[in-house]
């Protein structure tokens, strides 16, 4: 159990990580042009009427103490009102986490269902025409930006074949899902082209090991020192990967859930931005930053329980 040691200090070190997040979001959201005070009332509203929202949303203050309250509301579990929904933040982001989650485990699944194939046929055709293939697929594949990648799903899926909705999220499981396939299938060709060429890397170097080599010397057939060996060895380094792409992952959704306007707490950060609303902001980047550091937490403990030799 000593390899499980960090369990107890790591979230101390998580600390001024989280601070660190906090001071750089306060600040930049600060560094928004526009007065969230004029973007409510309107260009025609009297300076009385800005000094009053100013007031009230603590806009008045000087950015240290506003800093200072937003930090005071942390620790007492707030992140203050909406000042363009007229709500608390943190019931506000309640409201659209579900649709965010959903569209995370559903591309990271989708990611592991296509890059473990295509790893696995360039990596069992190590040189030959196969491995090219993958190789130049998943060159050409990170250059392609999400939003353009969805709007070629949008017109092939949705407007051309008419198969599945062009957006939105729906109302029961099986209509949120079919909502779902979509923008998950977005990300995941864009994330699956990261993990296909790392996947195919470790398994090329784990055929060569001495596991695989005294597999076949027992006379085991390639295909089961492959899955049973090969594979289960080269996912530790993937899950790593995989834990250092969840910030690209979280920062697609954002781009995503925009073009397909689904619900989720992407499109409510870039509603936010467009209307200054500070709190808001604040809210779901410091969601987004927790939710970046939980994640990388647990691909550390899954990657010790998952090989033994790795201590952290």
């Amino acid at each position: 159990m000593y390899r499980y040691r960090f369990v107890l200090s790591r979230p101390l070190q998580f600390l001024p990580v989280i601070f660190g997040i906090s001071v750089i979001t306060f600040i930049l959201v600060r560094l928004i042009p526009g007065d969230p005070a004029r973007n409510i009332l309107g260009t025609r509203a009297t300076p009385t009427a800005l000094a009053n929202i100013r007031a009230q949303y603590g806009l008045d203050q000087p950015i240290w103490l506003q800093y200072f309250y937003f930090l005071k509301n942390l620790a007492n579990g707030e992140m203050g009102k909406s000042i363009l929904y007229k709500i608390d933040v943190l019931k506000l982001i309640s409201t659209r986490i579900e649709p965010t989650v959903a569209l995370v485990i559903a591309s990271v699944i989708l990611s592991i269902l296509i890059a473990v194939p295509m790893a696995a046929i360039a990596a069992r055709n190590n040189g030959r025409a196969a491995d090219h293939i993958v190789r130049i697929v998943s060159t050409f594949g990170i250059g392609f930006p999400p939003f353009w990648l969805g709007l070629m799903l949008i017109i092939l899926f949705s407007v051309d074949l008419g198969l599945l909705p062009v957006s939105g999220y729906g109302e029961t499981l099986g209509d949120k899902l079919l909502h779902l396939i979509l923008p998950s299938l977005t990300i995941a060709l864009s994330l699956s082209t990261v993990l296909t060429r790392s996947l195919r890397a470790a398994m090329i170097e784990s055929l060569k090991s001495d596991v695989a080599t005294a597999a076949r010397a027992r006379g085991m057939p390639e295909s089961i020192v492959f899955w049973r060996h090969v594979v289960p060895n080269s996912l530790v380094p993937t899950i790593n990967l995989l834990a250092v792409n969840i910030g690209w992952l979280i920062g697609g959704t954002v781009v995503v859930e925009s073009v397909f306007a689904l619900p989720g707490m992407g499109q409510l950060l870039v509603r936010a931005i467009f209307s200054r609303d500070y709190m808001v902001v604040q809210g779901v980047a410091m969601v987004f930053a927790c939710a970046t550091v939980l994640i990388n937490f647990l691909a550390d403990i899954v990657t010790v329980a998952a090989d033994p030799r790795v201590t952290i």
